[in-house]
């Protein structure tokens, strides 16, 4: 028993570890693309290419996840698509090539929606609600990390490529801990959750797409990721070339959204249980309209800074709480296909809406980008208030 819980401790820690992996690479592109797009020539716009590349196989290896673990262990799973995720690194620092540096976004995206996929239906199955949550923190240590590192390198050497190669280093230690520990992914015991859902026996891929309230989930995670990713990606460039603020001081603002997301997530770990989930949710998505309105209404003041950061804490509850309810909302029988879905449609988000705002910023100037933010964060909320109509 002892050697058990252990076990269980220390892979606990390694999908903590795994999160930070996935992270870390996702938010460096924000620092350094107006660099990567001056060294191969690229427009404003051609950033969608990176979101599209990523998303694309993200949506592919996350919505066939649980197919993937029909085929192989979880551990297994996860030792490839770290890996994988490592290589993109490296591909992304030593391109030479627009088309190489733009096809490691491929490599990227398919070890990543392995990773996120398989660990959050990991944890939903064997840990508590806490542990998800401190799961969703981790994530965004690694992408508070990514724009330090990437703004300490740039800083220091001016090499946006040691940066990215600075990041493959980590990731790659990382999967490691993955490749070590793959046998023992299969040996941690299920905690059993409530569920007041109807679907509790296994149905297939289709049957799960029938439920509505699969699909409004799914709309839910687009509109959030698509904002948590647009805010933190393209607030960089929105301060330096509409603001006029630093870039040193810039990429410390976008270091303080990513570091409120995780503090926050660290937070909100010890409260959910006495506020109550949907509480806790309905709180943050209003938080997160008042932090995108700010941003919208300042001119390059501290007050981005405030705004950053009252936007980051607002977010940072919303992707691990709605993952925690999932159980709760769709049945035991749906959840593995619904996180699957979930991550899918996050990806999704993630790929069109940071694209289109580069596309609006692109025809329209960068002062559209705010705007673009406060109306998904109003969509947010609007669409989780219709999740708690639905399911109560």
């Amino acid at each position: 028993m002892k050697s058990r819980t252990h076990s269980t401790a220390l892979l606990l820690v390694i999908a903590y570890l795994g999160f930070i992996s996935l992270g870390l690479p996702d938010t460096v592109i924000g620092v350094a693309w107006p660099s990567v797009r001056d060294a191969f020539g690229r427009e404003q716009g051609d950033i969608a290419w990176i979101f599209i590349g990523t998303s694309a196989t993200y949506f592919l290896s996350s919505f066939f996840a649980g197919r993937l673990l029909g085929l192989m262990n979880i551990g297994t799973l996860l030792a490839v698509s770290s890996l994988l995720v490592a290589a993109s690194g490296f591909g992304f620092g030593l391109s030479v090539w627009w088309l190489a540096f733009a096809g490691s976004a491929l490599l990227h995206g398919l070890g990543s929606g392995a990773i996120d996929s398989g660990l959050n239906h990991y944890v939903s199955r064997h840990f508590s609600a806490r542990h998800m949550t401190w799961l969703h923190a981790c994530y965004s240590i690694g992408a508070t990390m990514g724009p330090l590192i990437m703004t300490g390198v740039i800083a220091s050497s001016g090499s946006w490529r040691s940066g990215y190669l600075t990041v493959a280093s980590l990731l790659l230690m990382l999967s490691l801990l993955f490749v070590f520990t793959r046998k023992r992914w299969s040996e941690t015991p299920e905690v059993m959750t409530e569920s007041n859902s109807a679907h509790d026996q296994p149905v297939t891929l289709i049957q799960a797409l029938r439920l509505p309230v699969v699909w409004l989930q799914m709309l839910l995670f687009f509109v959030y990721t698509g904002l948590e990713s647009a805010a933190g990606q393209w607030s960089y460039t929105l301060l330096t070339e509409s603001r006029g603020v630093s870039t040193q001081t810039a990429g410390y603002w976008v270091a303080l959204y990513w570091a409120s997301l995780a503090l926050g997530r660290i937070g909100s770990g010890f409260i959910v249980d006495w506020m109550g989930i949907d509480r806790l949710l309905r709180l943050s998505t209003m938080l997160a309209v008042v932090g995108t309105g700010l941003l919208w209404i300042d001119n390059g003041t501290w007050l981005s800074a405030l705004a950053l950061g009252l936007t980051g804490a607002g977010l940072a509850s919303i992707f691990p709480c709605l993952m925690t309810r999932t159980p709760q909302r769709v049945g035991a029988g749906v959840v593995a296909h619904a996180i699957g879905f979930q991550v899918s449609a996050a990806m999704t988000g993630v790929a069109v809406l940071p694209s289109l705002a580069g596309i609006l910023a692109q025809n329209h100037g960068l002062h559209v980008v705010p705007i673009l933010l406060i109306t998904l964060a109003a969509l947010v909320l609007i669409l989780h208030e219709g999740l708690l109509r639905l399911t109560k």
